[in-house]
């Protein structure tokens, strides 16, 4: 071993640190990109605009107010000063993990009354939070079924004392007539 490596561990240890790096650049395999891709930093949720539903689209009628529309779709994001007769709602929603989703819709007014309204395919309610919903799901629904071996681990001990039954039934608090749910409905 040469006598500057002898003196200084620690520049072998770069040395050889810099080789495997340089081995790393030479090219990427499947399982190194997956090792990557879960590392990746944390990218911000972008959310613009009104989300327009297709509820409220089939709720616009041609006749109405523009406060009206105001009170079903909200106030638009754009609202050009050169076409005050036109009210622009777009909608854009960038998340890690999911397809950027744009949505457009525009209204129309002839003086104070609705005239018409042109845009996109607007997703119903319930649509659109299923597209918003990440999680993967998994095929595989576990068991949930205990054998009686399993439920001996967690049966209780016998000290050897017998307690009555009032004893214990008054040092618990009685159980609620219902639980509230886990999840909300859908």
């Amino acid at each position: 071993m040469p006598a500057i490596l002898q003196r200084r561990p620690w520049l072998l240890a770069a040395a050889v640190a810099a080789t495997f790096c340089l081995g790393a650049c030479s090219g990427f395999s499947d399982r190194t990109r997956g090792a990557l891709t879960a590392i990746t930093p944390y990218k911000v949720e972008v959310v613009q605009g009104n989300f327009v539903s297709k509820e409220q689209v089939e709720a616009l009628k041609p006749g109405m107010s523009r406060q009206q529309v105001r009170e079903i779709l909200g106030t638009s994001l754009l609202t050009d000063v050169f076409h005050k007769d036109r009210w622009d709602y777009v909608f854009t929603i960038r998340r890690q993990g999911v397809d950027p989703q744009e949505r457009r819709l525009t209204v129309f007014f002839n003086g104070e009354l609705l005239e018409r309204f042109e845009g996109d395919p607007m997703p119903s309610e319930e649509e659109f939070v299923a597209t918003l919903d990440t999680r993967k799901k998994s095929g595989k629904v576990p068991p949930l079924e205990a054998s009686e071996e399993e439920l001996k681990k967690f049966a209780p001990k016998e000290d050897g004392k017998k307690a009555d039954a009032t004893t214990t039934a008054t040092s618990q608090p009685p159980l609620p007539a219902a639980y509230p749910p886990l999840e909300a409905a859908r």
